[in-house]
Formats: C-alpha cells, structure tokens, sequence
C-alpha cells in the first residue's frame, strides 16, 4: 500500500481515536505501559505494520518489538508484538490496531490451511477481487504472507473475459482478439470457460489462461487432459478446504479461493496493559 500511514490515520480518525473521553477521563497523561498482544489460538500473523502505524501515530516515541514478523507461524500464548509507551496512547490504538492485525492474520491464517491442503501438487492457490473495499493491497498481502499467490489486483492488470462479457460479443476469439489490443505488453487474457466445448473454443481463440467455472472433478480432468499445457487452467467456484484437495490433484494449475478474503474469521488475538 502507497500510503498505509494515511489509510490507518483514516482508521483512528473514523474511531475518533485522538478524542478518546474514556481514556483521557481516567489515565494520567503522564502514565506509561508495556502492552502485549499474544494470540489465542495457532495461525499465520500479518499486519503487524499497520499495527505498529497505529501505535505509533498516538505515541510516536513508543518502542515496538515484534516478537513474530508477517507469515510467521504462532501457537495460542505466543506473543506477537510488545509495545511500550504512553498509556493512553496504547489504549486509544488499540482497537483500531487489533482490527488490521486480526483481520490479516486471519486471511493469512485461512490460506495457509489451503495451501497446505495443496501440499505436494502443482496447483497453486490464488485469491480474487472479492476484498474489502479500499482494503484490498493490504488483503491481497496478507495472502502472499499465508502462502498464497495473487490473482489480478485490479480490472487494468489482465483480461479475465466472463460469460457476460461473451454475451455482448458473441463469438470469444472476437472478444480475445478485441481485449488483446488494449493490454500492455505481456498481460496475459483469461476467458470463463462452463464447459468442455468452451474451454476448446478459449484454447483456439489464444486465451493465455482459462478458468474452469463450478466444473466437476470428471470435468477438470477432462479439460487438462485436452489443454495439454497449452494454457493455464484455472479451478474456480465451489473450493472449500474439504475438497480442495481433490481439485488439485485433476492436475489443475491454479486454484482461486473467493473465501480468503470475504470469508475469513479474524484471528484471535488479545492485547494485555502493565503499568511501568
């Protein structure tokens, strides 16, 4: 992200942060603390930058440790980060903090389980843009940190050409031929193929890659099999961690996950205050 620092500025503004009436009412100005954030339960950490952004635009001579960096792994009771400062100004951050932490960890956490569910296959497992709005650099990293590999970040970055796009056109080795004109140099286009005959027609109009939408597992197989490697094949619709697996083994070459970004549970992690 270009500007993390104003984005979580934007967080602290929205929670009014600076205006803090329950913190400012109690602690002393002069109070200092050591807060700890450890987490609940096993997963992979992402955020931690933010985080840290957090703490330090309402104490900005805090000192931050990080105990365990982005796409580390954790166990319940491992400490993630300690940072010593101003009392109030670890109270004020600390939602505003916990919030990027968690949510990241949390889709690191998730894509980790999928990867690992791939373990030993080529597929790889790619996010979508079915992010947050206005969250979607952080999401897409917290992706990479879970082992994960990104899809297109926006609408310019490649051509993904879908069943709509097709029924506007007609005909895809029109439609291919027409988007190719208007990509940079080396982006790649990508059609939505239902079924076996389409996934043939994609592969004769040129398409680069082609996404294999809600096909069975017979299907999939179907498709490599007739592909032969002349285009990337790519699984999407119906991917869940229990059947992950058995799409990947079709011999697929990428798996994309909606779930990691719009599905994924926050990690669990709590923030605890000493007084120094």
């Amino acid at each position: 992200m270009t500007d993390l620092v104003g984005f979580v500025r934007a967080a602290l503004d929205e929670d009014r942060a600076f205006d803090d009436v329950t913190t400012k009412g109690i602690v002393p100005a002069e109070a200092r603390g050591r807060a700890t954030i450890a987490a609940g339960q096993p997963g992979v950490i992402a955020g931690t930058e933010a985080a840290g952004v957090a703490f330090r635009l309402l104490n900005p001579r805090c000192e931050i440790a990080v105990l365990a960096e982005d796409g580390a792994v954790v166990g319940a009771g491992d400490v993630v980060m300690v940072i010593d400062g101003t009392t109030r100004g670890l109270l004020s951050a600390e939602r505003v903090a916990l919030n990027f932490l968690q949510r990241l960890s949390g889709i690191a956490t998730l894509t980790a389980a999928f990867v690992d569910a791939v373990r030993g296959t080529r597929a790889r497992i790619l996010d979508t843009r079915k992010t947050t709005p206005g969250w979607r650099a952080l999401e897409k990293y917290a992706v990479r940190m879970g082992g994960g590999a990104n899809h297109r970040m926006d609408l310019s970055e490649m051509a993904l050409i879908k069943d709509n796009h097709l029924a506007a056109v007609g005909d895809v080795g029109i439609a291919v031929a027409r988007v190719r004109g208007l990509l940079p140099k080396g982006a790649e286009v990508e059609v939505e193929a239902d079924t076996l005959p389409q996934v043939e027609a994609a592969l004769i109009a040129g398409a680069d890659r082609i996404l294999l939408d809600n096909m069975t597992l017979d299907e999939m197989r179907a498709a490599v099999e007739l592909v032969g490697g002349r285009a990337r094949l790519e699984a999407s619709g119906g991917v869940t961690l229990g059947r992950v697996r058995a799409i990947a083994e079709t011999g697929v070459d990428d798996i994309s996950v909606g779930a990691l970004t719009h599905s994924a549970p926050a990690l669990d992690l709590a923030l605890s205050i000493e007084p120094r």
